[in-house]
């Protein structure tokens, strides 16, 4: 995985700390990763941690990224070899179905055009609902790899689907993706 660019995407979900062990775990084989955080991400999980595994600053807003004349959700698109957003809420999925572009990361899935993996992570009764598991099956239809949140304990202080996979399940995932599989 040396020199190759991975593009994260964090939602704002508590599963944000496993996605800070992705990205050490990414840097430390040689890749290059760029963090993209949505404004909720940062109540999990600080821009300064994610800075720090990454080695670069983290995008949070449009005008973030300086010297991107074509815009900063272009530049950061034609970086990126893949994409992979972990952890991925009920509300990304929506806009990523729907086409909504209305923060960074949003605009970004738009305009990237290489592989897509995304980690769903929410309670277990939100991973259920018909309208969530409809935009999974969308973004899956548009070629997205949504790898199946695990079972397990939750956050909520229940046991049930809608854990986010493992770190070593999205590094996994990245790296297949990366060599073709």
């Amino acid at each position: 995985m040396n020199g190759r660019r991975v593009l994260i995407g964090v939602t704002g979900g508590i599963a944000a700390f496993k996605t800070a062990v992705l990205v050490s775990r990414l840097t430390q084989v040689g890749a290059e990763t760029r963090v993209i955080m949505t404004r909720s991400a940062h109540r999990f999980v600080g821009r300064a941690t994610f800075a720090a595994l990454s080695g670069r600053p983290v995008a949070t807003r449009v005008f973030d990224v300086p010297h991107a004349p074509l815009g900063p959700h272009v530049e950061l698109a034609r970086w990126g070899e893949l994409l992979c957003i972990a952890p991925a809420t009920a509300n990304f999925l929506a806009k990523a179905a729907s086409g909504l572009a209305d923060d960074l990361l949003s605009t970004v899935y738009l305009a990237f055009q290489g592989p897509i993996c995304v980690a769903p992570s929410m309670n277990d009764r939100m991973w259920k609902h018909p309208a969530v598991r409809r935009n999974a099956s969308r973004i899956a239809e548009d070629g997205v790899d949504v790898l199946v949140p695990d079972e397990g304990w939750l956050s909520c202080r229940e046991v049930g689907s809608g854990r986010m996979v493992e770190p070593d399940a999205l590094f996994e995932a990245i790296r297949g993706r990366l060599a073709g599989k």
